[in-house]
């Protein structure tokens, strides 16, 4: 491989949103997977959906990188063809408790800069949707959905285009920062195990990223790094595709760890519900169709009209979160650890959701790290 001025270690969404920033043709960029292909695991196991920034504290990377992605990402999906649709979002509230929330949630959305934001009552709600039973809900009209592999290999394209290189099948086992500048990565890949050296080294490892940014020397308990898995079912409406139009949200609880059982209309004319949140040890896509009891009664409370019988199981996805069980809100972690004596070692840890919607923004905002790492 030779010296790299840039390594990407990760090749879901956000690896190859930054890949596709950084690289240009004077540069040695790579992009390390340790999958066969790319957007195996978090990036194409979720929603697919464009989230507003509604559900963020004002201020937080989340909020930010997620209205500034939002409408990116519709620049990007209409200049280039990527299938995409703005559906709009629907936050139902089923009781007058639930009422006050989508008030607060509207609140918040516009701090965060939405200015397209309505609660709109029961009759209206009929009107647009009408197999929701809901008293009010919060209205989105600039959420949407996306086909995140056709994403994907845009940002690979044009990563390619600027001479970005791709290695699958190569798994990081060591890190080694040196006396001068840089780091000596080691991996190993299909042919054995080699190492080479990088000027830049940016962890883009979702749910492996705690444990890269350990081998490259930082005690992620000490740094608050620790990663939780937290798996989510998805079930399918085998009949009914024509139930709703828009996405339909539940009011998210307090300390949740998702937002709710959601409705997901998707763009080959299939309905998604999910995912549902519940904390593992262990990465496993098998899915627990125990779980099709839950999924029925909660999403039933807003749609009346589900039939037991029309549930499918569909996919698991598990994703990569700070915040533990009990836990308050946590942020995207996203920094160069010059502090911690790592310079030019750049971290992405607890990139979960908005992080599909978020991605072209991290992107943008790790480039301007990366460019001073590089001049210092």
């Amino acid at each position: 491989m030779g010296e790299a001025d840039i390594t990407i270690i990760g090749a879901g969404v956000v690896g190859l949103a930054i890949a596709a920033e950084v690289a240009h043709e004077n540069r040695n960029v790579f992009i390390l997977e340790k999958n066969e292909t790319f957007g195996q695991e978090t990036s194409s196991r979720n929603s697919q959906v464009i989230h507003a920034g509604i559900y963020y504290p004002e201020g937080t990377l989340k909020a930010k990188t997620c209205v500034e992605g939002n409408a990116i990402l519709y620049s990007l999906c209409s200049k280039y063809g990527i299938n995409h649709k703005k559906t709009g979002k629907l936050i139902v509230a089923i009781d007058n408790e639930g009422v006050k929330q989508l008030e607060e949630l509207k609140e918040r959305g516009e701090k965060n800069g939405l200015e397209d934001l309505e609660i709109v009552d029961r009759q209206a709600i009929k009107q647009i949707e009408p197999n929701v039973k809901a008293v009010a809900a919060l209205f989105s009209p600039s959420s949407g959905i996306v086909d995140c592999h056709a994403m994907m290999r845009y940002f690979l394209g044009k990563a390619r285009d600027n001479a970005a290189r791709v290695v699958y099948k190569t798994r990081v086992v060591g890190i080694e920062k040196r006396n001068n500048h840089g780091y000596r990565v080691f991996v190993e890949g299909q042919s054995g195990g080699f190492s080479f050296i990088t000027r830049v080294l940016i962890n883009c490892a979702g749910l492996g990223s705690d444990k890269v940014a350990e081998l490259a020397g930082i005690d992620t308990i000490e740094a608050g790094y620790n990663l939780h898995y937290c798996r989510g079912e998805y079930f399918r409406l085998n009949h009914g595709n024509n139930l709703v139009k828009r996405l339909i949200y539940p009011v998210p609880q307090l300390k949740a760890v998702g937002l709710g059982i959601h409705i997901t209309p998707s763009l080959d004319g299939m309905v998604l519900l999910g995912p549902d949140s519940h904390y593992v040890n262990d990465i496993d896509y098998s899915i627990n169709e125990r779980q099709k009891d839950s999924f029925y009664s909660s999403v039933a409370e807003f749609i009346p009209s589900l039939r037991y019988e029309d549930l499918g199981p569909e996919m698991v996805g598990i994703r990569p979160k700070l915040q533990g069980p009990g836990d308050d809100f946590r942020d995207f972690v996203i920094r160069e650890e010059r502090d911690k004596g790592f310079q030019g070692f750049i971290n992405l840890i607890g990139i979960e959701s908005p992080g599909l919607t978020s991605s072209p923004a991290i992107a943008e905002y790790v480039a301007e790290v990366v460019e001073n790492a590089l001049k210092s």
